[in-house]
């Protein structure tokens, strides 16, 4: 395979690792290759490229899909060199040199250059019914005062003028095609040494370059954050690519210029270098921007001749040393990035799952890259990234879909990051490392024909990408319980987690803040796993940052498994610090063994900040058998200065139909309503939902969906059962669709295009002492449901801030529940707790266990535990054994004997 010699691009990022681990000023980079081409390959090494391409029939095939791109546009630039040229989006006539913009809309262009100027793009929300035209459709010298010639795909393609403004991103995407075809020949002329392929390129590359060198930083008339944000070609730098493929342009034809147009170079140097510092001015460097900002600076600046040969002492070296050690307010050192971004004691990165998963993928592919290129392993000192990618299953619900809470997908774990961690162990003889990772990675590979056996895209890139990664055979899959565990906790991100098992019977539930980067403004939220889908799922962001729908109802609390005050909570969403607390949880975070498994809860505290009002929401996972279990969910809510109008529980649920119950199961007589509406003073959220239908009732009420399946499968259903209260409405919502999922996932309709069917419950005044109390049961029509009613008591002291229920299950176990929101003690019957969480269960054949979560005290089944400390505490008598588990040391009674036992993992006691 070709040697890449000065891929420093990714050097400079993964040395930048370094510095986060050793706070030590990264050196630079030495024996920085002084021809032409640099980036990817040097002229010593064309020679084998050519063996390459002579030897192996993929490199053949690569290079002629090439040609097949390009071959025909090179041939007409011979006869008639205007027509690629024309289509390039310029300012043609008016040659404008300054572009205004109305925050995230392009406004107009003034100023006149010598030449024709690069248009900018039309908006920064790239949602637009026009279509970017194929190069033949495209007007030649098209600079007209009533905008662009485009294809409106709301008119099944019909062209028509459409006002710069209202076409997106579409300028942008007709340059970048353009630019992108002068590069793949600027290559093809370096290797093959045809002038038609550098005059092709040449020609499109000067035009270009030669108008962008007159354009000035774009102003927003607003004077707003857009001001921060925009680049030469697009309102965020962040979408300045298209400057990576001017730089590989650059670096492949750059012999051409030098013999034929040498005059132009310094022309060309300090448009790269103004175009590059106008993307470290701007941008937001505590997210994936400043990595991707970073890696498009880098490209460019790998192209430039070194700081003397400048007199602004500005070349090379300087911005790889600026990517490297210094730190500007929109432009991070990749140190101070990771360091900021990354928990070091989970390996979670502080932003939405789907943008963690992928900012782990692309720095520990850096760091491979790193590796190959330089013979030089950074791993050892990047410590963080080994837990970064051992971490990632965590994310997995028992289906192998990633949760997907904030701006994220339902999807499946990509394998990338596990194998360059191979890679790297193979490249530096780690046996033991690659023993690790190829273990995580067989058990995330797809059973398919090998990746090297697939055929590599029609691009320059796919000459010098690395060798294909072979798996040693010896070494074996690893055991899924040894990456993923009961309980996980993100305190970086807000995020806990409980699960118990995989597959269809596997039970799951994940509850998220709103803490870091792309989330949404959720309170706390609420994913619910059942019978293999993801059944209580989030609804993705629904459309464009920027669109109304986004704002205003995907990223709002209505659009989740959540609980709303007054009609009006809400925060910032995307950037936000609206974390929960966890005040409980049962096992502990990341706890591998030792552990009672049929049992988790979790309790979190959240401040609703824009009502300020106290939130609670206890959630455990009861596995009864087998192939059998459920959820319990207490929200507690309550304003801080009292004055409640009312609180909503709202759940959303896939399925094809849903259907509102008495605790009987006859259907409820809901009648059309308007009260859940934005009149009134609410969010504009509630106008987003239709259909709606209430009832107002004070008995106990369920809620069941079924996802219809084809004839032949089993059908899935999820039950809610929900205590009853004076004050309570209940509603049956029609939401917009769930676009959480790409693809139907074994879902037998289309999820993304199907009503999103929701119940809510509001509670009239406080939610505190009339708690929102629901029991959750996935199941299926061939096995039917286990739970066989649900009947709630009360203290028998008295204490309003408790909730009891009796479970009575059809293979005659019975489950006692407790929940408080203080610590005094309470009475049912022969059973006393002072616990937040307290669940005796027993079996028909005698066997029982006692649970008890973040409590001092518990008399039950003749014992009696007591601790000085608040603790979780599990025992539990089977065929006759006692078994303990108590994280504080308490003090058993038992039949007038006492005995004390220190804080203990779960293991058999004798009295």
């Amino acid at each position: 395979m070709i040697h890449r010699s000065v891929l420093v691009v990714l050097a400079i990022f993964c040395s930048n690792i370094i510095t986060a681990q050793t706070a030590t000023k990264i050196p630079l980079p030495k024996n920085l290759e002084d021809g032409y081409p640099r980036m990817y390959i040097t002229q010593s090494e064309k020679k084998g490229l050519e063996k390459t391409i002579k030897k192996e029939p993929w490199a053949q095939e690569v290079l002629q899909g090439i040609h097949n791109k390009i071959d025909e546009h090179v041939n007409r630039h011979t006869t008639d060199s205007e027509w690629i040229v024309s289509r390039l989006q310029m300012y043609w006539k008016t040659k404008s040199t300054n572009i205004y913009v109305n925050g995230i809309n392009y406004s107009h262009a003034d100023g006149e250059a010598p030449v024709p100027t690069v248009k900018f793009c039309g908006s920064r929300d790239y949602t637009t019914p026009y279509g970017t035209p194929k190069l033949e459709d495209i007007k030649p010298y098209m600079d007209d005062p009533r905008g662009l010639w485009l294809p409106n795909r709301q008119k099944n393609g019909e062209f028509e003028w459409a006002e710069i403004s209202k076409t997106g991103r579409v300028i942008y995407s007709i340059n970048d095609n353009i630019i992108g075809l002068a590069r793949d020949a600027a290559f093809i002329h370096w290797l093959e040494n045809d002038k038609d392929f550098a005059k092709f390129s040449f020609d499109i590359f000067h035009t270009y370059m030669h108008g962008m060198s007159y354009r000035s930083e774009p102003i927003d008339i607003l004077n707003g954050h857009i001001q921060t944000l925009v680049g030469f070609t697009n309102f965020q730098v962040i979408h300045e690519n298209v400057l990576i493929k001017v730089a590989e342009l650059y670096d492949f034809l750059h012999p051409y210029i030098e013999a034929n147009h040498p005059e132009h170079i310094a022309m060309y140097d300090k448009t790269i270098k103004r175009w590059t510092d106008q993307i470290i001015k701007n941008g937001v460097p505590q997210n994936n921007w400043n990595l991707h900002q970073a890696k498009i600076i880098l490209k460019a600046a790998m192209v430039l001749k070194d700081n003397e040969e400048y007199d602004d002492n500005k070349g090379r070296e300087y911005y790889i040393n600026y990517i490297l050690n210094e730190t500007s307010a929109r432009q991070w050192s990749l140190n101070k990035f990771i360091d900021y971004g990354y928990d070091k004691e989970n390996g979670v990165w502080a932003e939405c799952p789907g943008y963690s998963i992928g900012v782990t993928k692309d720095l520990v592919h850096f760091i491979n890259d790193f590796n190959n290129t330089f013979n030089h392993n950074i791993l050892p000192y990047t410590p963080v990234m080994e837990k970064a990618v051992n971490m990632l299953p965590q994310y997995l619900f028992p289906n192998g879909q990633t949760v997907a809470f904030g701006d994220s997908n339902y999807s499946e774990l990509k394998t990338e990051p596990m194998s360059d961690m191979i890679s790297i162990a193979q490249a530096n003889n780690n046996k033991e490392l690659e023993k690790d990772f190829t273990a995580l990675y067989k058990l995330f590979a797809q059973e398919k024909a090998d990746d090297k056996k697939r055929k590599p895209k029609a691009d320059f890139s796919s000459f010098f990408v690395s060798k294909p990664l072979e798996i040693n055979t010896k070494y074996k899959k690893g055991d899924l319980k040894d990456y993923v565990t009961q309980t996980f906790y993100a305190p970086n991100v807000s995020w806990h987690v409980q699960r118990m098992g995989q597959g269809k019977n596997g039970m799951m539930v994940s509850l998220n803040g709103s803490l870091g980067n792309h989330m949404h403004a959720n309170g706390i939220n609420m994913e619910l796993y059942g019978k293999g889908f993801v059944q209580g799922a989030d609804p993705g962001k629904g459309a464009g940052y920027l669109q109304p729908i986004y704002l205003e109802y995907y990223s709002q609390f209505p659009a989740h498994n959540t609980v709303m005050v007054d009609g009006v909570s809400s925060y910032t969403e995307m950037l936000s610090y609206h974390a929960f607390d966890l005040m409980g949880e049962y096992p502990k975070s990341e706890q591998k063994d030792g552990y009672y498994s049929d049992i988790t809860y979790s309790d979190v505290y959240f401040l609703e900040p824009e009502t300020r009002s106290d939130q609670t929401r206890l959630v455990s996972i009861v596995k009864t058998g087998e192939e059998t279990g459920y959820y319990i969910d207490v929200f507690r809510s309550k304003k801080q200065r009292k004055g409640d109008k009312f609180h909503d529980y709202f759940y959303h649920n896939l399925g094809q139909t849903m259907q509102i119950m008495d605790a009987d199961g006859n259907p409820l007589d809901l009648k059309p309503s308007e009260e859940m509406a934005f009149a009134g003073g609410h969010l504009y959220a509630f106008d987003y939902m239709w259909g709606k239908k209430s009832v107002k009732l004070n008995d106990d009420y369920q809620a069941e969906w079924k996802i219809d399946m084809p004839e032949g499968k089993e059908d899935v259903f999820m039950n809610l059962w929900m205590k009853g209260a004076e004050g309570r409405e209940v509603f049956s919502i029609k939401s917009p669709p769930n676009k959480a999922f790409k693809g139907k996932h074994g879902l037998p309709y289309e999820v993304d295009k199907q009503p999103y069917l929701t119940f809510a419950a509001r509670q009239h005044g406080a939610a505190w002492e009339k708690p929102f109390v629901s029991v959750y049961e996935p199941f299926t029509s061939s096995k039917g449901k286990s739970i066989k009613n649900i009947v709630s008591f009360k203290d028998e002291n008295g204490n309003t801030e408790f909730v009891g229920l009796n479970i009575t299950h059809k293979s005659g176990r019975k489950d006692v529940v407790f929940s408080s929101a203080n610590h005094q003690k309470v009475n049912y019957k022969n059973i006393a707790t002072d616990a937040t969480y307290t669940l005796v269960s027993n079996e028909q054949n005698g066997d029982w266990v006692v649970f008890v979560g973040n409590g001092k005290e518990i008399e039950a089944k003749g014992f009696t535990i007591t601790a000085k400390e608040i603790g979780n505490v599990v025992l539990k008598q089977k065929d006759g054994e006692l078994m303990l588990d108590n994280n504080v040391a308490v003090e058993i009674t038992y039949n007038q004997k006492k005995l004390t036992f220190e804080p203990g993992n779960f293991r058999s006691i004798k009295f």
